[in-house]
Parts: structure tokens; C-alpha cells; sequence
């Protein structure tokens, strides 16, 4: 079974309004341990993000520079953040959301490619912020008890009682003999698709090699 940001995301939504004060935003980043917020609007809904890397162009002093002729967006971009003094002029817009039924695994997938810390969780038919999901809630996959994590391993597997199982750590080690070296694989692919599974050491057996490369003429 999948998990969902629903079964590990924080229910306190960690967000400000537009009109926070830079000292709010530092001050709610210290107060929840987090290294960013999300900026919502009167109705709750996320309209952007502020992290620790749009205030530290503040303290860079990327606002005192005059303009250059040449200015990229990105640089255009840092200097009107620098200049900032409220949620809305330093975050970063449109925020990058989540639902609770969203998979953990799209969200860790999100989180690293988007290179973001968290992400607002928000009511798919309202819109409104109910939660954060942050990146230590994604690894907490890997400390699921091992009575749950074994009974996703069986469920996974074609048929459950063939097989031999001992988890230790996340590891799966996996024994058992197959009919084709296709089933040994795609059962090894399985089980890399569980949450929470950190390796798996297989020692399935097959009889016949129906993936025998066959030698040009």
C-alpha cells in the first residue's frame, strides 16, 4: 500500500499573510523550527512561499547594488527580493502544493527536483492551506514498524507464501525460487516501490532465462 501525505504531514499549517513584517516571517521560522513559510491570502489559500533564502539576500546586501545595464531575471529578481519588507514582496509565487492523497513518494519527488524543504498541503476542493508536509515528515517512511512494512512486502508479491522474508533496518532480503528470470526481477522492482523499504537483497532463484539476449546474425 502507498503511503499518503495525508498519514505523515504536519496539521499545522505554517503560513503567514501578504502583509507580514519581515520580523514576523523570521520570527515564525524561529518559533516553528522551520526554514521556510507559506504566504496565504484572506481565505487561506497559498499564494507563495518565503524561505530562508529569500531573507538572506537582506543580509547579503543584493538591494544596495544600483541596477546593472545588463540584469538577468534572476538577478532582477534578487534585488526586488532584497528591497522586500513584506511576505508578499519576498516570496516566491506560484507556491508549489500538495493534497493529503497526494503519494509521499510524488512529494519527495517534488521536494527534489523543485530543491524545496516543504510543501503546503492544501484542501483539493477549497485550496485552503491544512497542513505542511516537510522533509523530515518523508523520512519518517523509514521508520515504519516492521509488522506493517513486512505486510506491504507480502501484499506486493505475487505469491506471498513461496517466499522467505527477514527485514532488518529497511533492508528486505527476499528467498525464493521463480519459474522465468522476468518474475525474479519484477519482483525485486516491487519491492523497491514500498515506503520505507532502504534496500533489497535478493536471493530469488529462476529456472528458465527468458531474458537471453539473442546474438546478431
Amino acid at each position: 500500500m502507498s503511503l499518503e501525505v495525508k498519514d505523515i504531514m504536519g496539521h499545522v499549517a505554517i503560513a503567514v499573510l501578504r502583509d507580514a513584517s519581515f520580523a514576523e516571517i523570521v520570527a515564525a521560522m524561529e518559533r516553528f523550527a522551520v526554514g521556510a513559510v507559506t504566504v496565504i491570502d484572506a481565505d487561506r489559500r497559498p499564494v507563495g512561499v518565503v524561505s530562508e533564502d529569500d531573507l538572506i539576500l537582506k543580509e547579503a546586501g543584493a538591494a544596495a547594488y544600483c541596477a546593472p545595464l545588463f540584469e538577468s531575471r534572476a538577478q532582477r529578481q534578487e534585488r526586488r527580493k532584497a528591497a522586500g519588507v513584506t511576505a508578499g514582496q519576498l516570496m516566491t509565487s506560484p507556491p508549489i502544493t500538495v493534497t493529503p492523497r497526494t503519494p509521499v513518494r510524488e512529494a519527495a519527488q517534488l521536494m527534489h527536483v523543485k530543491r524545496v524543504k516543504q510543501l503546503p498541503v492544501i484542501d483539493p476542493a477549497t485550496g485552503r492551506i491544512v497542513g505542511t508536509l516537510h522533509q523530515r515528515d518523508v523520512l519518517r517512511v523509514f521508520t515504519r514498524p516492521v509488522q506493517e512494512l513486512e505486510a506491504d512486502v507480502r501484499a506486493a508479491l505475487p505469491e506471498p507464501g513461496t517466499f522467505a522474508i527477514d527485514i532488518d533496518g529497511g533492508v528486505v532480503t527476499i528467498r525464493g525460487v521463480v519459474e522465468w528470470r522476468s518474475q525474479a526481477l519484477s519482483v525485486i522492482e516491487r519491492l523497491w516501490l514500498i515506503d520505507g523499504v532502504v534496500d533489497v537483497k535478493s536471493e530469488v532463484a529462476f529456472e528458465k532465462d527468458d531474458l537471453l539476449a539473442v546474438p546478431a546474425e
